[in-house]
């Protein structure tokens, strides 16, 4: 007798040949829950899981599946213990989910196999970029060979965020809206090989970080493309770096975002001359220049005043004259009431009178 189709052909097509199923654009709302166990490549796309809950993936059913694409699924919350019970998983893709939870238990807390990560444009919710951090920095991800960040409108990165990634081989940074690198990392990354920075906001690179590019032994392959260089003093120590390294690809096509004077001029062909740096002046000397100038215009001050004192030279005699009238008036007037009040007979002959 033929049997009744299962969910998994009903919902999803199934290649057992291939060991492959595919889900896709079938607005699911969950994950299909009898998927056959011999599934190594799950495709669950464009669909309505919204989120991805604890247990979402049968508990040692699916012993297999080492790739899973969950991208485009309208997710938004990835649960504490999500991805657990995978123990062969080596690639999955969460692209182009708006995520607005991803807990840094989805993992579990034993550990992943997991070799690749693609968060391409799901990394929107800065809340969600600092639980990334979180579950990174945790170790889960120890085996992590490849991270893909791209498309996520990044300004700056968590501190540390790599630091406990001694695997990773390939790191995807591109089309971000990064402003600097200061405060991130790459030490420890000792299997580096390729670091894409390219479609950046990037106006340089510090002698810090040029340091850790030179240290990490496979780094080969840096991509720093399309990026808002400012070509002033502050560049220089990057010029050096590109006209010495081998690292970067593509770096004769580097040119100047900044200042218009500099606007597409290659990195490579910069000089001290066209950077006009002049030696910094020490902050003695500066506060001698400055208290020699503040003599000078207060010399120009009083020497103003004396001018203008010269020029109205007989109104101000005038003008002292007539107050040394008035206050000799002032006093002869006190001192008229001060005798009448001092001699009695004065006294007694105003008394009468006012009688």
């Amino acid at each position: 007798a033929q049997q009744p189709p299962d969910s998994c052909q009903t919902l999803c097509d199934c290649l057992e040949a291939a060991k492959t199923v595919k889900c896709v654009d079938g607005n699911l709302t969950a994950v299909p829950p009898d998927l056959p166990p011999y599934v190594r490549n799950l495709f669950i796309t464009g669909n309505r899981l919204a989120r991805l809950p604890a247990g979402a993936f049968p508990a040692q059913r699916l012993p297999d599946l080492s790739a899973l694409n969950l991208s485009g699924n309208h997710l938004r919350a990835v649960e504490a213990g999500a991805l657990a019970a995978l123990p062969a998983l080596r690639q999955l893709d969460l692209s182009g989910n708006p995520l607005v939870s991803l807990s840094p238990l989805a993992f579990g807390e034993g550990g992943s196999p997991l070799e690749e990560l693609a968060l391409r444009g799901a990394l929107r919710d800065h809340g969600v970029l600092l639980s990334l951090a979180t579950m990174l920095q945790s170790g889960v991800l120890r085996n992590l060979s490849r991270l893909e960040l791209a498309d996520n409108g990044l300004l700056l990165l968590p501190a540390g965020m790599f630091t406990a990634l001694p695997a990773l081989r390939q790191l995807d940074l591109s089309n971000n809206s990064l402003v600097g690198l200061r405060n991130v990392s790459f030490q420890g990354l000792g299997q580096l090989q390729s670091l894409d920075l390219s479609d950046n906001s990037l106006g340089v690179l510090r002698n810090g970080t040029l340091a850790q590019f030179r240290s990490l032994p496979a780094l080969r392959h840096i991509s720093l493309g399309r990026n808002a260089w400012v070509c002033d003093c502050a560049i220089e120590d990057l010029v050096a770096w590109l006209k010495e390294s081998d690292q970067v690809e593509g770096k004769e096509a580097l040119t100047c975002a900044y200042p218009d004077k500099m606007l597409g001029k290659a990195l490579l062909k910069i000089n001290s001359s066209d950077l006009n740096c002049s030696v910094p002046v020490d902050l003695p000397s500066q506060l001698q220049t400055s208290y020699v100038f503040l003599g000078i215009v207060l010399a120009l001050i009083g020497a103003i005043f004396l001018l203008v004192l010269y020029l109205n030279r007989k109104g101000i005699k005038k003008w002292m004259h007539n107050i040394r009238d008035a206050c000799r008036d002032h006093m002869e007037g006190y001192h008229y009431r001060y005798e009448i009040n001092a001699d009695p007979r004065l006294t007694n002959l105003s008394s009468n009178s006012d009688v």
